[in-house]
């Protein structure tokens, strides 16, 4: 069996939902029923299906906001606006797009989505996983097994390993949970230390070590500015790093139950039905050029498919 078919593919849901609802504007159907979010999902499915035929994969779901990092940082995520309603209005079929293409999904009552691919990347030590999603947070968990597809601005998929890391951030996935609480994420509403950005922050790792080492014998540190805002901001940095650090101890793995990582075969017919009713007519043609979805064959042998979409 190839490391194709036996790679795990896990999917960030929200993170690529809004990527697809806000990179595709103002697309309707004749009814006035926003598609928008349906019909970049739809492209991406179709990428993921041509590009990584695995056998096994998932999309995880957020849950609400966990109550551990909620006890910890009242207002973390409270920046955050509510979801638009024209997204709300697409979720139900979202869900049903996904299970179209035959891929399951994963959601968990105090467990952010990250979480959820974190402990589902370490349950599996012996495949290779492939994680979808381009937060920062997910980059400590990457090794030379667990690798990033993150997305990039032509609408391509680039592959993170350890290197990669280290060449975007400075810092290897090891050192992200230490990077992050030093410079803080504000997408998560989470403040780092006053005046040290990234570049600030990988000197003080460089010099230091880990923020652990600093907030334990900060009289260690040779840079008085660094020293001080070490000792005035200790509480931030002990918080942060329990706030960036994610939770893979879960009292249960549903997704190690068998076959419950097993993707289906797409249901092309049910596909295209989905399509044709929300008026996605490019996306119906390239439905009905194939005939029917199904994963392609890693093999060499296998007729190579056209690039259909171009992303």
């Amino acid at each position: 069996m190839s490391e194709a078919s036996e790679t795990i593919i896990l999917v960030d849901a929200f993170a690529q939902i809004y990527r697809g609802f806000y990179a595709v504007r103002n697309l309707s159907n004749s009814r006035g029923e926003p598609t928008n979010a349906v019909f970049a999902m739809a492209k991406f499915l179709l990428k993921l299906q041509r590009e990584y035929p695995s056998d096994r994969g998932a999309f995880a779901f957020d849950c609400g906001k966990p109550a551990f990092r909620l006890e910890l940082a009242p207002d973390y995520k409270a920046n955050r606006p509510p979801m638009p309603e024209a997204l709300q209005q697409q979720l139900p079929l979202l869900h049903e797009l996904i299970a179209a293409f035959g891929w399951n999904e994963f959601s968990m009552t105090g467990f952010e989505a990250d979480d959820l691919l974190a402990a589902m990347a370490a349950d599996f030590p012996d495949a290779p996983v492939r994680v979808v999603s381009g937060d920062k947070d997910l980059h400590q968990i990457v090794t030379e097994r667990v690798r990033m597809l993150a997305p990039d601005p032509k609408g391509g998929l680039q592959e993170r390993g350890p290197a990669e890391v280290f060449e975007k951030f400075g810092v290897g996935p090891t050192a992200m949970i230490d990077y992050l609480a030093l410079i803080g994420d504000s997408s998560d509403n989470i403040p780092g230390l006053a005046g040290v950005g990234p570049k600030t922050a990988v000197e003080m790792l460089q010099q230091c070590g880990s923020v652990a080492a600093m907030t334990a014998h900060p009289e260690q540190i040779a840079n008085p500015k660094w020293r001080e805002k070490v000792t005035a901001g200790r509480e931030i940095l002990e918080k942060n790093l329990q706030l960036i650090r994610l939770k893979t101890a879960t009292d249960a793995h549903p997704w190690k139950e068998v076959d419950a990582l097993k993707r289906r075969a797409p249901d092309g017919a049910k596909l295209r039905e989905l399509c044709t009713r929300l008026e996605l007519r490019s996306v119906v043609k390239e439905l009905d050029e194939l005939a029917i979805v199904l994963p392609p064959d890693p093999s060499p042998s296998a007729p190579v498919q056209p690039d259909l979409f171009g992303l």
